[in-house]
């Protein structure tokens, strides 16, 4: 439905005759009337004169635009107060169109895509709550101490506009805690933009970041804006920060102290609302001693730095998160599985996952799609797993078989936690589940003291 606002009866008339066949038309001669009826009915579109008697239309498009489901508005304006109609938009207003020059087919242009913008900004709301879900501190699994700690940390650092500098090995999920970061701030509506410093090599590096003008050099066909101005108002991520040239550390600098820069091949003085979080696998401060990263610089990032540790350190959060993984793998390729074998899961606590969070990842999503019956057994998983190769670490191997023991033990307990939750207290049913005897699961339950559950 369109409403028509004009207190010029042959201005809503002509109008009328010029849309019905598209609209159910309504016609209202004053804000009064037009509110009125927005409030009774849902419109899709209001068509608003500036000059109404008693109230102009542009109080009454903030009005309209303050209903829970708001009408797309179009400011018409007498020739010449194009910047009156500017304002408008600021208060509101999707579009303007103005009265001296008004064509109906341009107006019916006008309104096609005010609503496809208004769509857009629908879908667009449906993915974010999407993201957030994909994206929230939902999706960081973690149990243990360190997990605990770092979700707290994150939370409290979401909503202000501090840098933060993103620590951990390749694959412990650097880029997740950015985009949680993101999700949870107040700029979650805005753009997240995520840029690989070390898959560019340094003159592109620059033009991706800052943006570049025509003819700036070869190749330069066309301006082009960086992924500063693209993130305004939202959040740029630096992923493996530490692999930039010292001459964009000192125009990123800059840009951290003033926000401000320029784009390549230009002089003019550009200015970005962002904020920066960074990621990097390498020891920034033995970069800055051994002269390959601005010590000025790496101060600016590391205001607030989060440090994940590496999968091997936090074995306990294994029984957690490998369920998520099968279950989401088991959904996206439709098969029936649903946990993991006992000597399976032992395995996957043994392992020293060089490859963090993204090797187990990758590991059970090969399991799932092997896997024949609805539990993923040792013969499924990767080889370099079911053969248990030796941790890749600095530590003794009386650290290492100390470490596993007590991060198997950890595990064993909570799978027993989970198997009796599942089963509501039926310790049969749980033992069935666990693989194991019910004399079994009566020891390990004094072992582990729980015998309360």
């Amino acid at each position: 439905m369109l409403l028509i606002v004009d207190d010029e009866k042959s201005t809503r008339e002509g109008l009328r005759t010029a849309l019905e066949d598209k609209y159910d038309i309504y016609l209202a001669e004053d804000a009064a009337s037009a509110m009125d009826l927005l409030e009774r009915e849902r419109f899709e579109v209001m068509l608003t004169d500036f000059r109404l008697p008693n109230e102009d239309g542009m109080k009454l498009i903030r009005r309209a635009k303050s209903l829970s489901r708001p009408p797309v508005c179009i400011l018409m304006t007498a020739y010449g107060s194009e910047e009156l109609a500017v304002e408008a938009m600021r208060d509101g207003a999707d579009d303007y169109i103005a009265k001296g020059r008004l064509q109906i087919p341009e107006l019916e242009m006008r309104i096609a895509r005010a609503l496809r913008q208004q769509e857009l900004e629908s879908e667009n709301t449906s993915l974010r709550k999407a993201v957030d879900s994909k994206f929230g501190l939902s999706r960081l699994v973690g149990e243990s101490r360190v997990m605990k700690e770092l979700l707290e940390t994150v939370e409290q650092v979401a909503s202000s506009k501090t840098t933060v500098l993103i620590l951990g090995e390749s694959g412990t999920g650097k880029e997740l805690i950015a985009k949680a970061i993101h999700q949870l701030s107040p700029r979650s509506r805005n753009p997240l933009v995520v840029v690989h410093c070390a898959a560019l090599p340094p003159a592109l590096l620059e033009s991706e970041l800052f943006g570049h003008e025509k003819g700036a050099f070869t190749g330069a066909h066309e301006r082009r804006v960086g992924r500063f101005e693209q993130a305004q108002g939202g959040t740029v991520f630096l992923d493996e920060i530490g692999e930039i040239d010292q001459n964009i550390q000192v125009k990123l600098l800059r840009f951290l102290g003033e926000r401000t820069f320029e784009r390549v091949g230009s002089n003019k003085t550009q200015t970005a609302d962002v904020r920066i979080l960074a990621a990097t696998n390498r020891d920034l401060a033995a970069e800055v001693r051994a002269g390959r990263f601005r010590e000025d610089l790496f101060y600016r990032l590391n205001v607030v730095p989060i440090k994940l540790p590496p999968l091997r350190e936090r074995k306990e959060d294994i029984p957690l998160m490998a369920p998520v993984f099968l279950k989401e793998f088991a959904r996206e390729n439709d098969k029936p599985v649903v946990d993991f074998t006992v000597d399976a899961m032992e395995a996957l606590l043994k392992y020293s996952w060089p490859g963090n969070v993204r090797e187990l990842r990758a590991a059970i999503e090969r399991a799932v799609l092997l896997c024949r019956g609805d539990r993923v057994s040792l013969r499924e998983l990767p080889e370099s797993i079911r053969n248990m190769e030796p941790p890749a670490t600095s530590a003794s191997p009386a650290e290492v078989v100390g470490q596993g023991s007590l991060a198997l033990k950890d595990a064993e307990k909570q799978l027993i936690i989970r198997a009796l939750k599942e089963s509501d207290g039926n310790r049969t049913l749980a033992a069935e589940k666990l693989g194991m005897s019910r004399r079994t699961l009566h020891r390990k339950l004094h072992t582990y003291q729980l015998e309360h559950l």
